[in-house]
Formats: C-alpha cells, structure tokens, sequence
C-alpha cells in the first residue's frame, strides 16, 4: 500500500486492517479527514495522521447495500419487476410477429 496518498471527497480507499471507507469531507481549518466506512460508521482522521497511513485508493463497492445492514432483498422496491398486471394474458399469438 502506498503512503502519502491525497485524500478526495467522494474517493474510495482501504486501509491496512482491510477496511473500506470513503472520504466525505476535508475540514482543513479543523485539520480533520472526515470518512464513512463500508458499515455506514462516521470517522474522523487528522490530517497529520492520514499522510502516515497505509491506504490504497479502491474502486467504490458494488454493493451499495452495506450501510443497510438490516436491509432484505425485498425492500429494493425492483424485486417484483417480472409481475404482470392480474388482466394481463399471454396468448401464442403475441410471439408471432405481426406483418
């Protein structure tokens, strides 16, 4: 992992104990990184500590769901995109291609 990488708003990184995170805000007044992790959990790092750490810029997870823990499938709202309306009918006549 490299050292010394710049932090980005919106950017992914890993740490070394493998945890996933991304920066969400840059208070450099304060002197503080603020990050979110993977879990949904809020953090600060001061920026003195954050050129010491050994992260690595990741791409963003393609889970988005990791913040809703307690999140089920159906709750996505698009579980039921394969559902017709109870007067839709299917006949073999609507796979023949009308000419």
């Amino acid at each position: 992992m490299a050292i010394g990488i710049t932090p980005v708003v919106g950017n992914w990184y890993q740490g070394a104990d493998q945890l996933k995170f991304e920066v969400v805000a840059l208070d450099e007044d304060e002197g503080v990184i603020e990050i979110q992790y993977f879990d949904g959990e809020l953090d600060e790092v001061e920026i003195d500590v954050w050129s010491q750490m050994r992260v690595e810029q990741i791409s963003p997870p393609g889970d988005w769901t990791g913040v809703y823990d307690d999140l089920e499938r159906d709750d996505l709202d698009y579980t039921d995109l394969n559902l017709r309306p109870e007067t839709y009918t299917f006949s073999v006549e609507d796979l023949e291609r009308k000419e």
